[in-house]
């Protein structure tokens, strides 16, 4: 992995919570709130310049504006929810490029993984933990944080114990 172990425990603590929120967030409302995508973008903001060579960390900021345009236009579209959009926008700059291919893999992987557990609980008797949340009852909508969340979560978790 082209993350550093250095890099990834500085960002872990901090982006852990929020991917463990966005989770929730999604599952029981199907929202992600702007105030944990602003967190997520801010635990970059302020820790990126202590972890990564000034030039890298401008280079990362610009990924996160580049991917905020294209998920508006996605959201725009209708091809992704609004939250998801900003959520990506705000979690591109942890990414290194160099991990990019591993980070798709991971992201299907997790991605297939989400629906299918999702979808099984919805009708298991594990609905009845939590019988309020809305993502049971959306008909074709998916709660794009789940798979979101964990991946930077993993990513990050790979990172502290596989990085350069």
């Amino acid at each position: 992995m082209e993350i550093t172990s250095y890099a990834a425990l500085w960002f872990l603590p901090f982006a852990l919570p929020l991917c463990a929120y966005t989770i929730y967030t999604d599952l029981a409302f199907m929202r992600i709130t702007n105030v944990t995508v602003i967190a997520l973008a801010a635990v970059f903001v302020i820790i990126g310049p202590i972890v990564l060579p000034f030039d890298s960390y401008l280079w990362h900021l610009l990924a996160m504006v580049a991917a905020l345009v294209v998920g508006i236009f996605m959201n725009a579209g209708g091809l992704m929810g609004a939250g998801d959009a900003k959520f990506i926008a705000a979690a591109t700059p942890f990414f290194a490029l160099g991990d990019l291919q591993f980070l798709m893999a991971l992201f299907m992987t997790t991605l297939i993984a989400a629906y299918i557990i999702h979808r099984a609980a919805k009708y298991s008797p594990l609905r009845k933990l939590a019988p309020q949340w809305v993502s049971w009852h959306e008909a074709k909508k998916f709660p794009m944080g789940l798979a979101l969340g964990t991946v930077l979560g993993a990513y990050l978790m790979l990172g502290a114990y596989f990085g350069a």
